[in-house]
């Protein structure tokens, strides 16, 4: 498309204006950053140096000081009741929780704390029931045998023995009356035999007859006296016999019941125990147990967890006995003491309570998975009239008032370098530095006590360890007994001793390890050891008694193996061993003593 000349295209010529306008500001920034620069480093560069890196003063100031130990604790009650777990464990895997309640609730005597899981109880409980009623049946068959036994004997004896008897008798009056008869018959046979009117064979007949009936009293008679003399004898013994198995049965069938009743009634017992009440008012606190490595805990009161037999489930403090246990550092502990007086802070309480050192623990607590070796111990801290709002588990910071002086001169630890365990000060001694020894008494946290070295309103460097250029140090050795140690090395190690195997204390003699010896294998007490005493000792230790004997008799006595324990002795000691070596390890090679570990009557090595 074609344009005319008013339609003819406008072209403006480049310009410079922009690039000077940022030229000009980057000019400005830099002389603003420039100037600023210099300004801060005029008003901060020292005036004076050497005023400024001069030590800091202090002075030695004289007042009251409290040598005290600060520390952290954790409330608790010193009276506890426990609350234990009564249901006996059975398989091992303990007493499952149903329910349990809330900690920190306010309970009453009698009120429900536990209710465990009873169902395996209740079933053991109708089992032994059912083995009580048949021991119940089983009692009462025993008594009515019993019975039937006692009457058995009474029946013999009043009735059936009786009988027999009066059976007897009868039959010994008939026999009587036949053998009368009997006799009459004869002498009436022989009258008339005399007169011939009856033939011999008559004769013979009637004494036959007369015999006869003298056999039949006899029978009857022996049946009397053997009823009466062992008949009865043996029905009466029969049946108290009877009688006694019928009570020794009862007597075990009743043995059972009383078996099967304590049964039952522990069972009862253990199901009532299962519902476990609050023996006295009081703050439920659970006995939970935490692992001394750190993590979860170990044991948890809460529903489904398991309780063992004789566990605390559930501790109820005595609000008006409270304590803390404060752990207390090991290099601090030698200073607590009990009856000294504490300061407790505790978040709960509104003012500082008043406290004292009821006990401290001569043995370290048990050290967690993650703490340092420094062992700390427990200080248990009684709380004079403590206030309700104040609860078991609460930490509490224990400040203990170990040493209270009312004059004492003063200085911060920070005044005070220790070199090689003396202890310096920087002092100011006119326009010169003095490195002066202190000897310090009582510390706390932030303060000293100076006991020489240093007076009052003394000025002393805050900062000694920043100038030590001005500290002029003693030569100071490392080891000060230096020669008492090395004659200490010289000396022998004490050889061992009764009841002591690493040695020290008063060594045996050889004549007490010879008494040893002879108290432990001469098995006869005759004063010497035979050849058959000899052989019993063990073989490690038999050839040493035998080279004992001198006298080559085939026994030793005392007086050989005192001597051959100083031979050992002496031995010991010329080859550089401690003296009464070969005696401590047994006269002779025998021993016989404690503290090594061996059975009584074992020769020493």
């Amino acid at each position: 498309m074609a344009h005319g000349p008013s339609c003819r295209r406008i072209q403006r010529a480049p310009t410079n204006d922009r690039g000077g306008r940022m030229l000009l500001m980057v000019v400005i920034l830099l002389a603003l950053f420039g100037g600023g620069g210099y300004a801060a480093y005029r008003f901060l560069m020292p005036k004076d140096s050497a005023a400024t890196n001069a030590p800091l003063l202090q002075s030695v100031i004289r007042g009251p000081f409290d040598h005290i130990v600060l520390d952290q604790g954790e409330v608790e009650s010193s009276s506890n009741i426990d609350v234990l777990c009564e249901v006996k464990t059975r398989g091992g895997s303990g007493t499952p929780i149903l329910w349990v309640i809330d900690e920190g609730t306010y309970v009453k005597k009698g009120d429900k704390l536990v209710e465990l899981d009873s169902s395996a109880l209740e079933t053991e409980l109708q089992t032994q029931r059912i083995l009580v009623a048949s021991a119940e049946a089983t009692v009462i068959s025993s008594k009515a045998a019993v019975r039937t036994a006692e009457i058995g004997l009474q029946e013999y004896i009043l009735g059936t023995y009786q009988t027999e008897r009066r059976t007897i008798l009868s039959e010994i009056a008939t026999a009587e009356q036949e053998l009368r008869k009997m006799e009459l018959n004869l002498a009436s046979a022989e009258r008339l035999a005399a007169k011939g009117m009856v033939k011999s064979l008559q004769i013979e007949a009637e004494t036959f007859a007369v015999s006869n009936a003298k056999n039949m009293l006899e029978s009857a008679t022996g049946r009397l006296k053997v009823l009466d003399e062992l008949t009865q004898e043996k029905m009466k013994v029969q049946l108290e016999s009877a009688i006694d198995a019928a009570k020794a049965k009862l007597s075990s069938d009743e043995s059972v019941l009383n078996e099967e009743l304590n049964k039952l009634r522990d069972a009862e017992d253990q199901v009532a125990k299962c519902i476990i009440l609050s023996p006295t008012d009081g703050v439920v606190v659970h006995n939970n147990a935490f692992s001394s490595r750190g993590g979860s805990a170990e044991f948890v009161v809460e529903a489904g967890a398991s309780l063992r037999e004789r566990q605390c489930v559930i501790k109820l403090p005595d609000p008006n006995r409270m304590q803390v246990k404060a752990k207390i550092n090991e290099s601090s502990i030698t200073l607590i003491r009990e009856g000294m007086p504490v300061k407790i802070s505790i978040s709960a309480a509104q003012n500082e309570l008043t406290g004292r050192v009821r006990r401290v623990n001569k043995y370290a607590e048990p050290g967690s998975w993650f703490s340092s070796s420094v062992k700390e111990y427990a200080a248990l801290i009684e709380i004079l009239n403590p206030p309700e709002t104040i609860r078991t588990g609460m930490t509490a910071e224990v400040r203990i008032f170990v040493e209270q002086l009312d004059d004492a001169l003063q200085i911060p630890v920070q005044g005070i370098y220790e070199y090689q365990g003396h202890h310096f000060c920087l002092k100011l001694a006119g326009d010169k530095w003095e490195t002066v020894e202190i000897k310090i008494g009582a510390t706390n946290d932030k303060m000293v006590t100076v006991e020489e070295g240093l007076a009052e309103n003394d000025r002393f460097a805050l900062n000694p360890r920043s100038h030590l250029d001005l500290l002029k140090l003693p030569e100071i050795e490392d080891v000060q007994d230096r020669d008492e140690l090395i004659e200490l090395a010289k000396q022998p190690p004490l050889p061992p001793t009764a009841g002591d195997s690493t040695g020290g204390g008063v060594p045996f003699s050889p004549e007490a390890m010879a008494d040893k010896t002879l108290a432990s294998s001469d098995t006869d007490k005759d004063g010497k050891l035979s050849s058959t005493e000899i052989d019993a000792i063990d073989e490690r230790f038999r050839d040493r008694v035998k080279q004992s004997d001198t006298n080559r008799d085939g026994s030793v006595d005392r007086s050989e193996l005192v001597a051959s324990g100083k031979k050992r002795a002496a031995q010991a000691a010329g080859a550089g061993g401690p003296p009464g070596a070969g005696g401590g390890r047994g006269a002779g090679g025998a021993a016989g003593g404690s503290g090594s570990g061996r059975p009584t009557g074992q020769p020493a090595n």
